[in-house]
């Protein structure tokens, strides 16, 4: 039976590998080397691949592993809300149809272009953009890290197409790309006009949403509230058999959102993050991009603290860019209140040094305490 195979590599060493193990019909599950030992042992326990392919190239066998289905490509950890491992699994059609839909949305020419991947190949938006090259058999360059300078190099020499997540892309100039896909977190204020800012996750194969229109075959519904998504690009299942997916194809994503009148999908963040304040709702989205563009603050953070007399309180979490030299509460209020009703403006404010981030710039809440 085919097994599943963990891949601690990056850059074009890791390409190489996932095609020798694709090519011998087994799947990969990519492995970030960067992991910590004891992370890694956790991923490897609760996904059970039967083959680990470390950092060198050696390949060894793993007990307790466990086969995959055939027509099985990869599965790729996420974290629950328990924060333990679980894997979501895709197979080749599902990548596949992944890979087509974003490419005929940026009209993708093997024959011009060029796919830059900077972002880590262990998570759903680097190895997407890897399969997307390797299925419209499309020029690729794999780096191991993000790096500003080895970057812009890479559109010097021809890279066209890259995918981004919002702190590298201020370190960059956009214009270096014809096309460059954005996700991850919260995008700027002001989006270059080459920038397509995406929604997705490690379910859907990576972003099925851009600009707040779904990819070709993609459907999105909202029940109650809830953005449900439908397409052919969707995972299998998760490693552990369970699915997500409701009898009729629908993923229920647990992410809160609407249809505005443009029909452009508008998302306002997870259910759990939702803020209830003296019984008004409060998403922490909307309040943090106002708050971000206060020039003594390089970032900013919203999460609601229990409160005895308002249930929750909206606070803001914030780096300052000079500790000694801070914004007041009521400067943030005041910029908040300009623009948004007055219960969304935070009646807290937390100062640290840096919010906890996870490798693909998303706040991580519940480090924050929320949630």
């Amino acid at each position: 039976m085919p097994e599943l195979v963990a891949v601690a590599r990056t850059g074009p060493e890791f390409v190489d590998t996932l095609r020798r193990v694709w090519d011998r019909g087994d799947a990969v599950l990519p492995l970030d080397p960067r992991l910590p030992p004891g992370a890694a042992a956790a991923t490897l326990r609760a996904l059970a691949p039967s083959r680990l392919v470390d950092a060198t190239g050696e390949e060894t066998r793993l007990p307790d592993g466990r086969p995959v289905a055939a027509g099985d490509a990869a599965v790729v950890a996420t974290s629950g809300s328990t924060g333990v491992p679980k894997g979501v699994v895709h197979t080749h059609d599902s990548l596949a149809a992944s890979a087509r839909a974003v490419s005929a949305l940026l009209g993708v020419d093997p024959d011009t272009d060029r796919w830059l991947c900077c972002l880590p190949v262990s998570h759903i938006a680097g190895f997407a953009l890897v399969v997307r090259a390797m299925t419209l058999g499309v020029d690729l360059e794999v780096h191991p890290r993000f790096d500003a300078e080895a970057v812009t190099d890479a559109a010097g020499r021809g890279a066209t197409l890259t995918s981004l997540v919002p702190t590298a892309l201020e370190r960059i100039d956009p214009r270096a790309f014809r096309r460059i896909v954005l996700g991850g977190s919260a995008p700027p204020a002001v989006v270059p006009s080459n920038c397509h800012v995406t929604y997705g996750m490690t379910e859907t194969g990576s972003g099925v949403v851009y600009d707040g229109l779904p990819l070709e075959g993609v459907e999105v519904r909202i029940v109650d509230g809830e953005i449900w998504l439908r397409g052919p690009m969707l995972l299998r299942a998760y490693r552990d058999g369970t699915s997500p997916v409701d009898g009729e194809g629908w993923l229920h994503t647990d992410d809160a959102g609407a249809v505005g009148a443009d029909g452009r999908l508008q998302v306002q963040g997870r259910r759990g993050d939702l803020i209830i304040s003296g019984g008004e709702n409060v998403w922490p989205a909307p309040v943090e991009q106002v708050l971000a563009t206060h020039p003594a603050l390089t970032e900013v953070a919203v999460v609601g603290r229990p409160d005895p007399t308002w249930g929750q309180v909206v606070t803001a979490v914030a780096a300052p860019s000079d500790p000694a030299n801070p914004p007041t509460l009521d400067e943030l209020r005041d910029l908040v209140k300009a623009t948004l009703p007055a219960y969304c403006a935070p009646r807290r404010l937390e100062l640290v040094d840096a919010l906890p981030r996870t490798l693909l710039g998303k706040v991580r809440r519940r480090a924050l305490g929320a949630g």
